[in-house]
């Protein structure tokens, strides 16, 4: 799977990471990056990022697999 990632993020981790995870929710996937890169754990909870499955938002029980692209967006907020 090819997860991007955006704002705060990308700036932690930079634009684009490739996981070979066996299929798996979305949660999962979360709990993965922030084993591996701890420094952004907090700016990859639920509250702080939405989720995108190949341009779909989706809800964290959503499963993720190969060939999967997966984009973790900050909040959005405008006037």
């Amino acid at each position: 799977m090819i997860i991007f990632f955006f704002g705060r993020l990308a700036d932690l981790l930079g634009r684009d990471l490739s996981l070979g995870l066996p299929p798996c929710s979305v949660a999962d996937v979360r709990r993965e990056i922030a084993r591996l890169y701890p420094a952004a754990a907090g700016d990859l909870e639920a509250s702080r990022s939405r989720a995108c499955l190949n341009d779909e938002l989706v809800d964290e029980d959503r499963v993720v697999g190969e060939g999967d692209e997966i984009a973790f967006l900050p909040p959005l907020s405008g006037g």
